[in-house]
């Protein structure tokens, strides 16, 4: 059965779930998502049962918001148990401490950022929620002078952002201090089939402006990062899975390749994959397969015909977080138009209430090699070129 939620449920997934009479459980906000008439709605109590009379029912949520419904509903089960491994980022750093025993992480108390001696941690390093979601509250940091900056943002960002999503999505009580990874960083859609082996359904590069930027602009998928990297991540995403003991399980992976050629795990988000119905429905419109009904199904992709023809080509994800340094109550429209016309092949733009959350829109396009510039170009934009203000 699938979960529907908050922030954003995409068409592919209301197409998907309907035409492939996939159970989506009727919670009060599923019914205000505007799922296609024909969806076979179950209701909570039927969720339940379902999940007692199956010890490995295949679950699937758009949004972390529904892991709260799973940890009420489903006390009874090890689900819940295992979603915090990965969503607990300390849980997870401890769950993975055999396969990386040199890895460097502290807990921190946001009450106790300002009491820590800058002098004992190895820098640079990376401070984020412990419990988060995309970018909120992440900062690296080189110097002293950037820690100090880092704690008065995180102060001031958590006022705005601490009401978005619940606890068990966005929880800035408790913080985790961890190294920083240098290397190419990836993003992988994945799950555990029925037996708990893993099957990768996308790998993306998720691509930089700078080496202090953290933001989730660009994410890139092509034939080149997929078939370089299959083999390699899935026996990554193998290990942990062993590890974790999970079957019937979403992840999307994120994970760095350090500068020794060493993977390491950045976190291991669960029950979906990329967010606001992002990676999955690039994988779609890109490759032609559905991965949400991959994993409903268990059926692997066959990567050698997939990607036949994919020559040249770079799928991207561009996701328009707000980067302008102006506040959304101060601005008062984004021009799409002159974002489309920046690219020479968009697929998809999905618009977004910038005062409800604090990002435009995800664009996905098609893009040649040789024309990387137009990506570069929106990498290194702060956004302010397409806004108007009050």
């Amino acid at each position: 059965m699938f979960f529907a939620d908050k922030p954003y449920v995409s068409e592919i997934f209301k197409m998907t779930v309907r035409d492939n009479a996939i159970p989506v459980v009727g919670t009060d906000i599923t019914k205000e998502l505007g799922l296609y008439s024909g969806t076979k709605v179950i209701s909570e109590n039927r969720a339940v049962e379902m999940a007692q009379e199956s010890d490995n029912l295949t679950i699937y949520t758009t949004s972390e918001n529904s892991i709260g419904w799973i940890s009420n509903h489903l006390a009874f089960s090890d689900l819940p148990e295992k979603i915090e491994l990965f969503k607990d980022k300390l849980k997870f750093r401890e769950l993975t401490k055999s396969i990386f025993p040199n890895f460097y992480f502290k807990e921190v108390r946001i009450e106790d950022l300002k009491k820590i001696q800058f002098s004992e941690l190895p820098v640079p390093f990376i401070i984020k929620p412990a419990v988060g979601f995309m970018s909120m509250g992440v900062y690296k940091v080189s110097n002293f002078e950037e820690w100090t900056d880092a704690i008065d943002s995180i102060i001031a960002e958590i006022d705005q952002i601490k009401d978005l999503y619940p606890a068990e999505v966005l929880d800035t009580d408790s913080f985790i201090i961890e190294q920083c990874i240098n290397g190419d960083e990836f993003a992988v859609d994945a799950y555990y089939n029925s037996i708990g082996e893993p099957v990768i359904l996308n790998i993306l590069n998720h691509t930089f402006s700078s080496d202090t930027d953290v933001s989730d602009r660009v994410y890139i998928s092509s034939k080149k990062i997929i078939e370089s990297n299959l083999k390699e991540f899935t026996e990554f995403a193998e290990k942990i899975g062993n590890l974790a003991g999970v079957k019937n399980f979403p992840v999307h992976i994120e994970l760095r390749r350090d500068n020794n050629g060493t993977l390491l795990p950045i976190e291991v988000n669960p029950m979906r994959f990329g967010g606001w119905c992002t990676t999955a429905d690039i994988s779609f419109l890109a490759y032609g397969f559905n991965p949400y009904l991959y994993y409903y199904t268990g059926e692997k992709p066959d990567w050698s015909e997939i990607l036949k023809g994919k020559e040249g080509k770079l799928f991207c994800i561009i996701v328009l977080d707000n980067s302008t340094g102006i506040s959304t109550d101060k601005i008062t429209s984004f021009n799409y138009d002159k974002l489309l016309a920046k690219f020479e092949k968009p697929m998809d733009l999905r618009k977004i209430d910038f005062q409800e959350y604090p990002v435009f829109g995800f664009l996905f396009t098609e893009t040649r090699e040789e024309n990387f510039i137009e990506l570069k170009n929106i990498l290194d934009s702060d956004l302010n070129e397409f806004i108007s203000t009050k």
